[in-house]
């Protein structure tokens, strides 16, 4: 295996569409890096570049050390797993899984010892004879990753590979790939658009949009430290709240002017913030940072908000609260199941005013203040 850099890459079509700019990442051997972001961002982009199917318009990427800008696909020793699976529909999985190695003139003992192998570590040596028109879309997925495997390449490159699959089978899709890959010690660089994958599979994760990095770290350190609010809204289910305010002094102390009630802002943000006072702010919330009274860990007289339930919907053992004030119609708490919140009625709503984040105004806006009290 071997580490993979990009340094200054950046993607011009024709017509001067810049889908990658400056994109700088450095994917040590045997780490597993996770591109995320919206469609359009640029992430599959990046990783066909990796793969060699695009061309860099400028930068470079290395590969164990070799740049590669100029070197074909075959000769990067990469292998690569689509989402469409891209089997030879008149090809057994045998065939399907052999067919890189035949035409690399492997020996036909060693071709039949990688495939029997990767076959059995994938639990399906009883499809070998079989087409793909007679598999299912999981069956299907293990024999485009047995494919991968037995070409021993330098790195994985994974392509939204789970998104044609059921809810249940891409949970159980997913967990057999982050341990395949720890077993195999691969170099692993995955695409998604799917936050949770994002957060399940990543030793480190990128966040992209309008082929730009937002942010990259381990799962854990973007959802408690998120950069901006764009990063904020899109790791997280549900998303982070987000309410618009004005920071107010009263009596030497901090508050956070919802419109409909006041939050007081806590001591680990004051100092930073109070440079702000009179100025609008934006404050963010988890979901599971608000909660009801009965449930709330964090509850005191003055941090809560009057809200409007608009919709409960029971998920088990928890339960999203959707609520609403007269100037934020929409945001979510997520509670225990047990609380006795009913639709229409309007309850106080408890903030955790010790894990908020506070950013400038804006789609993009950046955080304000790092908040040490969030383990991360």
């Amino acid at each position: 295996m071997a580490g993979v850099v990009l340094e200054d890459v950046v993607k011009v079509y024709e017509g001067g569409l810049k889908v990658v700019d400056r994109f700088n990442l450095d994917i040590a051997d045997r780490e597993f890096v996770v591109l995320v972001g919206p469609s359009g961002c640029g992430k599959s982009t990046t990783l066909r570049m990796i793969a060699g199917l695009e061309e860099v318009s400028s930068g470079t990427i290395s590969i164990g050390g070799r740049v590669v800008n100029d070197v074909a696909p075959k000769d990067r020793d990469i292998a690569m797993v689509f989402q469409s699976y891209a089997l030879y529909p008149h090809m057994t999985v045998y065939d399907n899984m052999a067919f890189a190695l035949k035409l690399r003139n492997t020996p036909k003992a060693v071709i039949d010892e990688k495939v029997q192998r990767a076959a059995k570590v994938l639990m399906i040596t009883h499809l070998l004879e079989r087409k793909p028109k007679a598999l299912s879309g999981g069956q299907r997925q293990r024999v485009a990753l047995g494919r991968a495997i037995v070409r021993d390449p330098k790195c994985f490159l994974f392509d939204e590979p789970l998104s044609n699959l059921d809810a249940k089978l891409r949970v159980e899709m997913r967990a057999e790939i982050k341990q395949l890959t720890m077993s195999l010690n691969a170099t692993t660089v995955y695409v998604t658009h799917d936050q949770e994958e994002a957060m399940t599979l990543g030793d480190r994760v990128v966040v992209m949009k309008d082929g730009i990095t937002q942010q990259v770290g381990s799962a854990l350190e973007i959802y408690n430290h998120p950069r901006n609010r764009f990063v904020a809204s899109f790791l997280g289910s549900p998303p982070m709240n987000f309410f618009s305010g004005k920071l107010l002094e009263v009596a030497g102390r901090l508050l956070f002017d919802e419109g409909s009630g006041r939050l007081p802002i806590a001591d680990w943000a004051s100092a930073e913030l109070r440079p702000r006072v009179g100025q609008e702010i934006v404050l963010g919330v988890r979901p599971e940072s608000m909660s009801d009274k009965t449930h709330a860990r964090f509850l005191t007289e003055d941090n809560q908000l009057s809200m409007k339930v608009t919709l409960v919907q029971p998920l088990g053992h928890k339960m999203d609260v959707y609520l609403a004030t007269e100037q934020h119609p929409r945001s979510v708490a997520q509670i225990d199941s047990n609380a006795r919140v009913r639709a229409g009625e309007r309850v106080p709503v408890f903030f955790d005013m010790s894990r908020v984040h506070f950013f400038e105004p804006g789609e993009n806006g950046k955080k304000l203040v790092t908040n040490a009290t969030i383990d991360g």
